[in-house]
């Protein structure tokens, strides 16, 4: 195959991916603001936001947008705090079974969560914790952990040790030279970190259905299942507008960041000699 032909063969691949994430997009927008919308959304030129009126309400977004932020939140801030802690020694030190232990985190990120739910929502009712939005907090940053701890230590991994060493000349400890030194030149790999486990979690809807007794503490991911009824009707305009609405935090978030996210580790003249 010549050049331009492999050329055209990925950008015909790219162009039908594309098509195929943009066409539920358009059929959302479209049946978002259309009256009566059904799973056969024709463009036209009725609009309307009577679907919008019909889910702003506490019940159905305000609270489950809230709860979403407060689990992914957490989850994110947690998550990156103890895997940044992890990570150091992993980085720093010449540990007996680091690789093995890196080869066991790599492992461990290939497991599917829904494997581990059964014994996990057994432990829950156990220990009373059944309906715990804290208990179920630790429960998504411990299985967010081990993706954190690998992104992070390849991260930290960049940050120039002489830059430490200078510091503990200066009589800096370990966890001074992390603060003050590691963590802000590794900024945008904690931004990375933080960002891909806001929005895992952020569309998690097993675990906190699985988890979670009441509405008023489920997430807006659950509260997505309330628009399809026990008998089969789906309110197709309402899910529509509910998606849109659900969707626009982290579609912001990505749009915000995205240009710090961007640059790169600029270190250039930070090692002097």
């Amino acid at each position: 195959m010549t050049r331009w032909g492999a050329r055209t063969a990925s950008h015909a691949v790219i162009v039908l991916i594309t098509l195929c994430f943009l066409g539920p997009f358009v059929w959302v927008l479209l049946s978002s603001v259309q009256p009566g919308s059904s799973p056969a959304a024709e463009p036209s030129f009725s609009f309307s936001l009577t679907n919008f009126r019909a889910v702003l309400n506490w019940d159905t977004v305000y609270g489950p947008l809230l709860n979403s932020v407060v689990i992914s939140g957490s989850t994110a801030l947690l998550t990156v705090v103890v895997s940044g802690l992890a990570a150091y020694p992993l980085s720093r030190y010449r540990l007996r079974y680091k690789r093995h232990f890196m080869l066991t985190l790599l492992f461990s990120t290939g497991l599917p969560l829904t494997a581990i739910m059964v014994p996990v929502y057994a432990m829950f009712f156990r220990f009373q914790l059944y309906g715990s939005v804290a208990a179920m907090v630790l429960f998504l940053t411990a299985s967010a952990l081990p993706f954190a701890i690998w992104m992070m230590k390849n991260f930290m991994d960049g940050v120039p040790i002489s830059l430490e060493e200078a510091a503990w000349v200066d009589g800096a400890g370990w966890f001074q030279s992390l603060r003050r030194v590691v963590a802000p030149l590794m900024a945008p790999g904690v931004a990375v970190v933080a960002i891909f486990v806001f929005v895992g979690q952020w569309g998690n809807f097993f675990v906190p259905f699985v988890l979670l007794d009441t509405p008023e503490k489920q997430p807006a991911a659950v509260t997505i299942y309330s628009f399809f009824s026990q008998y089969g009707q789906v309110a197709y305009g309402q899910l529509a507008a509910f998606s849109v609405i659900y969707t626009t935090p982290a579609v912001l978030l990505y749009v915000l960041v995205n240009k710090y996210l961007s640059g790169s580790f600029n270190m250039a003249g930070s090692v002097k000699g």
